[in-house]
């Protein structure tokens, strides 16, 4: 289960193994994880590389240790999930807004770069509304917003409406009718910046999703990247086989939930 040959520390290791076993429910919250005692016999290694490991996973408010009782589980496994279809995307937002509290980090116009540009389809250096915020769940960190918006649409809006709204829905009130959007999910690890936003070491594994959206008529309205801690949100999707001629496709392509 754990590698000696392995560049990570023996202790990281049992930290992983444990960790993915609250994240995924076989340790629910109040459950007791093994002691130290258990962990240096089921894994071979020494009390105090265990006691490492224990307290790791508790500097992350994962669980917490009680003399003489042991430790117990405090992470609560639910999690936001959002649905792949575009009906459920303003709803699932929405959501989002009620249930957590954003911060706002910035809010100004800057310059497009060559990759802003391309995105929301316009001449590099052209200006765009440029907005980064965290959002807040249970007074944690939840995830880490950066957004880039047509100055003529950004421009009818404030500040202060972003606190109590998602982008969407104030891109939509300003007249857009939103159609479509693609996105890029992809696994990427913390910077220093996002890394102290999101309380997580730099390094972490985080979830990012790149989404460009785009209006009836085809022209993009927005183009955001959003880094999400992956122990509170989840993406969920409805897969379907691809039907072949006569016969059944290895393939799969998804649905609407």
């Amino acid at each position: 289960m754990i590698r000696e040959d392995f560049p990570t520390p023996l202790y990281y290791q049992i930290y992983i193994v444990l960790r993915d076993k609250i994240m995924s429910g076989d340790y629910s919250i109040g459950a007791s994880v093994p002691s130290e005692n258990e962990l240096a016999r089921d894994f071979k290694v020494s009390r105090i590389t265990a006691r490492r490991a224990l307290k790791e996973l508790a500097d992350d408010e994962l669980v917490q240790r009680q003399r003489g009782k042991g430790t117990f589980v405090t992470h609560n496994r639910a999690s936001t999930v959002t649905r792949n279809d575009m009906d459920g995307l303003l709803e699932d937002l929405l959501m989002i807004v009620i249930k957590t509290k954003v911060k706002i980090l910035a809010f100004d116009y800057i310059p497009a770069s060559q990759e802003i540009a391309k995105a929301l389809q316009i001449r590099r250096g052209t200006k765009v509304q440029h907005t980064i915020r965290t959002r807040h769940k249970n007074k944690k960190p939840f995830s880490y917003v950066e957004a880039y918006i047509p100055e003529e649409i950004g421009r009818l809006f404030k500040k202060s409406d972003i606190k109590n709204q998602p982008l969407l829905a104030l891109i939509e009130k300003t007249g857009a009718n939103i159609a479509s959007a693609s996105q890029t999910i992809t696994a990427v690890l913390a910077d220093i910046e996002i890394a102290t936003q999101l309380n997580v070491k730099v390094g972490t594994a985080l979830l990012k999703v790149e989404r460009i959206v785009y209006d009836a008529n085809g022209r993009p309205v927005e183009f955001i990247n959003v880094f999400y801690r992956p122990d509170n949100y989840q993406i969920q999707q409805n897969l379907a086989r691809v039907k072949g001629k006569g016969k059944k496709s290895n393939f799969w392509h998804t649905e609407s939930l």
